[in-house]
């Protein structure tokens, strides 16, 4: 799987927190005596899948746009023309930098994003680009496409100026007034990601909390989380009547490519049997409040990788070692799982927890 650098291990994979001193965002190192974790660690390498600011400008104007399938290339094209009547992020000189994103959901990785280019100090900027998915039509049927509107500052920063979404389920792709260029009026983000409530299937596993005391100490100083995800059910299907699934392990707020494990791809079946154990060390007992497991389910086609539906497993605070921070978002089926795991040391704690969709944290290298 190409977006990862690390070797898939079939059974067992252990990674030790404490000891790896060269690393400033593991879970002990991030910590500081006081139990705080520095703000640069936490909000510098965990976002959500949509970078900027919302909220703060008003959603204003329209879109033009035509959508097309090209049969020779497998390719979706979309035409993206112009918008007119932005919002206006500079209000003094009452313009924008604006730029128009595209994805096809529910993929909402770095192979599904496209955007134009930036044209600066308007409000109505012409950008006539065609954006390009390569992807079977039949595929294409399992997608929505999403454009987005964002104002970037000199600084790199963005600003939502609204959005449009067209499901492409439904899209009658040989009448030839949907090829035309037609005007759509941008609209507000009702939700942080398109999916929520859709269904995605379910993890089988369980977790361990085993202590480990220190030589000559009666309480453990430090711990191991064993994390043994053992079968997917009823996983989506995005691509017709292909799946070729695998389950990804982070340790928020650790993010780095170190402290990830995954499991082997297994393919052609939407209920997949993993029995993958991941081991992470260096627990301390106030780590168990502050961390949180990320699984996440994936579908690997070719050279990407969509995501299917994920889990974090902590007690769903919405800090971490002081920080508001947007992944400490445990449901409570999740919460339950993991306050058993703490309550019971050297036992596995079972459970079988509906998949859904995720924020997903940015990975930090």
């Amino acid at each position: 799987m190409s977006d990862d650098r690390e070797t898939d291990t079939t059974s067992e994979g252990s990674y030790q927190l404490s000891r790896h001193k060269k690393s400033p965002s593991s879970l002990t190192n991030l910590s500081s005596s006081s139990g705080m974790t520095s703000l640069s660690s936490v909000s510098g390498s965990v976002m959500s899948v949509y970078s900027g600011d919302f909220g703060n400008l008003e959603v204003k104007g329209n879109i033009q746009f035509a959508i097309d399938y090209v049969d020779s290339l497998k390719e979706l094209h979309v035409f993206v023309a112009q918008c007119k009547d932005l919002a206006a992020a500079d209000i003094k000189k009452q313009r924008s930098d604006p730029y128009v994103k595209t994805y096809l959901l529910p993929d909402k990785g770095k192979m599904g994003k496209k955007k134009t280019l930036v044209v600066k100090k308007t409000l109505n900027p012409v950008y006539n680009e065609i954006l390009r998915y390569k992807i079977d039509r039949q595929i294409l049927k399992t997608q929505k496409l999403n454009l987005s509107v964002w104002h970037r500052d000199t600084f790199k920063r963005n600003s939502f100026l609204g959005e449009v979404e067209l499901d492409l389920e439904t899209w009658d792709w040989d009448n030839k007034q949907n090829k035309q260029l037609k005007w759509y009026p941008l609209k507000r983000k009702t939700a942080p990601v398109a999916f929520e409530a859709e269904n995605r299937g379910e993890m089988k596993l369980a977790l361990q909390y085993v202590p480990e005391p220190m030589p000559g100490k009666k309480l453990p100083t430090t711990g191991e989380v064993h994390i043994w995800v053992k079968e997917c059910l009823d996983l989506p299907l995005l691509r017709g009547s292909h799946l070729n699934s695998f389950v990804k392990c982070t340790i928020l707020p650790d993010t780095s490519r170190k402290s990830r494990q995954k499991t082997r791809a297994v393919g052609k079946t939407t209920n997949p049997v993993f029995n993958h154990t991941m081991v992470y060390d260096g627990f301390r007992p106030e780590d168990l409040t502050e961390a949180c497991v990320e699984l996440t389910v994936w579908d690997h086609y070719k050279l990407t990788n969509q995501f299917l539906g994920g889990l974090r497993i902590g007690f769903g605070t919405g800090k971490s070692y002081g920080t508001e921070v947007d992944w400490m978002d445990s449901t409570s089926e999740e919460v339950a799982l993991w306050e058993k795991m703490v309550n019971s040391p050297n036992t596995w704690i079972e459970a079988t927890l509906p998949l859904r969709m995720l924020l997903i944290a940015k990975i930090s290298k």
